[in-house]
């Protein structure tokens, strides 16, 4: 018989880290502490603060503050709309429905078209006013209202107050601390990465790698604003963090437009790589300085002043360096940085973003939809516990419309309601009914709640099951106050909620969201219209913003398992960076009244007809790759060095342009599809 598994070690408690520890007792006492509070000043429906404090547990301060933040606006903004809603609707149950309806497809709307914590303040605003109103329907006297409504909000601030106090009972790590280790560790990582872009071969890993790094940096943007909130230090410094991802990405860039430059080189110097390693190594020490890198710099300088393609490279390669030093000059002082002295990098916009249009309104009318059918349901069945089926169907609207596989969050909640149905009815007919002290059921919750915040910590790959388990846990035992122990009404409860959630899962089976495929055509189609605007005189975004734009375009999808549209995103998102730093190097290039100025300005006029909205135009490409060349030789025996320095930045132009030739011809594709293997 083997008793290996009856070792200590192995159980959840005994692989449990300080840090596991402290994070599940943190949230545990913060659940138990919300439901005594609750109990103890008579509201009506306690386990609502106990939900409240589990969804605000989060393992870092900025988090926590944010996210209460975030849930207290909205919170009340939803109160407010189900005070005004059902106050003005509730004798007309159709008029009811669809007011309903109407605010939680805009809800959903509104929460999709944002990010952090506006649109977790409207997604709270959405269900918190289904919480409050649909249960409703079944009130006589309309000053109960109120009354509801006022329970739910302090049930809610209460649950948040007691995740806030137990975060300073039982503090976490530092915001700050974790943002200024990721942002070092990405800084390192940026040379390991140009190592590997930089090799002659391609492989799927580098590609792999690319869309890895841009996620990790714009997630780095979360963590930003985690760490503003978490201390008033990184708040005097948001300005520099903000710069700094920003340096990060336009690393990022640089390396990928060096990577073409040699991939695109004919006959380059064989000596070339290994000094590239060489210079890598040196910029990774933490002693390196400008001057060490110059005389690196300096054996990979060209020879003869008139091979442009060299001499391109060459100062590409030179900006990268300064730039990458630049950064850890800024790091370092990041790191030292007194409150007293607030550090004043230059300036740099809010890392830009794009709403997919299209996708939220679809998903406002998913939601539209399915409160309608259900509210229409219940009132033709007139089933009293129909309420608890609409709370469940808008919360999982609200909640999954914007989720990268929505169908499968609800069915994994199905499963979730399905265990926890068995679960409590366990806990409330053989366990609840023989106490008579909320103490002595607390002795229960609270080991139950330490070990499912481990089973969430510890198995990562079930994290999502357990941890609906912990935030469904408490409306599920409904611990009220006096309490009850109608079975018929704890069995049609819990068969209305999973009925409210099945009608959501044959809605998302029914009304899907777009595929990857076509989620990929309309970020290809907005990067090429944001594309043709930089080539304008005057561009609505600059080069930076721009440039974010096209990375968060392409962290859409980071997540899809659809490896050609990923791949074809990303194709497309490199191509039109690289060369919007083109155009922008060529707009700052020498503005004079010369033949040279001329030349550039022909070269941004024959990027015009290369492609539209719907694809690449294969004529005009064909003939402006052919012109750029011609430009480039005949600007190579040009006297002047001036000359030679335009011909290497129209040669950068061509590298990055060449792999729009694999691209389908606009006219030829169907619509909406440009591009192919």
């Amino acid at each position: 018989m083997n008793l290996s598994g009856l070792n200590w070690r192995s159980t959840p408690w005994g692989k449990a880290t300080s840090g596991q520890w402290r994070y599940a007792l943190r949230n545990s006492l913060a659940m138990c502490l919300a439901l005594s509070i609750a109990y103890a000043i008579n509201l009506d429906e306690p386990y609502w603060a106990m939900t409240s404090a589990a969804v605000v547990s989060f393992p870092t301060v900025g988090g926590v503050i944010s996210k209460s933040l975030g849930r207290i606006v909205g919170s009340l903004i939803g109160a407010t709309a189900s005070l005004i809603i059902a106050g003005h609707t509730l004798n007309d149950p159709w008029l009811f429905t669809f007011a309903m309806a109407a605010w939680l497809s805009a809800c959903t709307w509104i929460s999709s078209q944002y990010q952090n914590n506006v649109a977790y303040a409207f997604a709270l605003a959405g269900y918190t006013a289904a919480i409050i109103a649909f249960p409703m329907v079944n009130t006589l006297e309309t000053t109960e209202l109120w009354e509801i409504a006022q329970a739910r909000v302090c049930e809610v601030i209460i649950g948040i107050l007691c995740g806030g106090f137990m975060m300073m009972v039982l503090p976490s790590t530092s915001d700050g601390n974790a943002l200024l280790s990721a942002l070092k560790n990405m800084h390192a990582r940026l040379l390991e990465h140009a190592n590997l872009l930089w090799q002659p071969q391609t492989t799927d890993a580098i590609r792999s790698a690319h869309e890895n790094v841009i996620g990790q940096i714009l997630t780095m943007n979360l963590l930003r604003i985690q760490a503003f909130w978490s201390h008033y230090r990184f708040r005097q410094q948001n300005a520099l963090l903000n710069y700094l991802l920003h340096q990060q990405l336009r690393l990022t860039s640089v390396i990928s437009s060096l990577r073409r430059m040699l991939l695109n080189w004919p006959q380059a110097p064989a000596h070339i790589w290994p000094l590239l390693e060489t210079l890598l190594r040196e910029l990774a020490k933490p002693q390196a300085d400008k001057y060490s890198i110059a005389r690196l710099l300096q054996r990979i300088a060209p020879d003869n002043s008139d091979d442009y393609r060299h001499r391109a490279f060459w100062l590409r390669l030179r900006y990268f360096c300064w730039l990458y030093l630049n950064s850890s000059r800024w790091l370092r002082q990041l790191e030292t940085a007194s409150p007293a002295r607030p550090l004043t990098p230059p300036g740099a916009p809010a890392l830009a973003r794009h709403t997919d249009n299209a996708e939220n309104s679809w998903s406002a009318f998913r939601t539209f939809c399915v409160i309608t059918l259900t509210g229409a349901w219940c009132i033709a069945t007139s089933w009293e516990a129909g309420s608890a089926a609409m709370t469940l169907a808008a919360i999982c609207c609200v909640l999954y419309s914007s989720a990268a596989s929505p169908l499968g969050s609800v069915s994994l909640l199905l499963r979730t309601l399905a265990l926890l149905s068995l679960f409590s009815f366990v806990v409330k007919f053989g366990l609840m009914v023989q106490i008579s002290q909320l103490w002595q059921f607390l002795i229960f919750l609270l080991p139950l709640l330490v070990t499912l915040q481990l089973f969430k910590l510890q198995q990562k790959k079930l994290a999502g099951l357990w941890g609906q388990l912990i935030v469904f846990m408490g409306s599920f035992i409904a611990v009220t106050n006096p309490p009850e122990y109608d079975f018929s009404a704890f069995l049609n409860d819990n068969l209305a909620k999973v009925v409210g959630v099945s009608l959501c899962w044959v809605a998302f089976s029914l009304l899907r969201p777009s595929s990857d495929q076509r989620k990929s055509k309309r970020h290809i189609r907005a990067l090429r219209r944001g594309f043709i605007d930089q080539l304008s005189q005057r561009p609505q975004r600059a080069e930076g913003e721009f440039e974010s734009l096209v990375y968060h375009h392409i962290s859409q999808l980071s997540s899809s398992k659809d490896e050609r549209s990923r791949r074809w995103l990303l194709r497309w998102g490199v191509v039109l960076i690289n060369c919007s730093h083109v155009v922008w190097q060529l707009r700052d290039w020498q503005a004079r009244s010369d033949p040279l100025s001329r030349v550039r300005d022909v070269c941004i006029a024959t990027l015009r007809d290369v492609m539209s909205e719907r694809g690449v135009r294969p004529r005009p490409l064909a003939e402006s790759l052919a012109e750029l060349l011609k430009m480039c030789d005949a600007l190579s025996r040009h006297p002047s060095p001036a000359a030679r320095e335009l011909a290497g930045i129209i040669w950068r132009l061509h590298c990055s342009l060449q792999q729009l030739e694999q691209a389908i011809p606009a006219n030829d594709a169907p619509p909406g599809k440009a591009f192919s293997e």
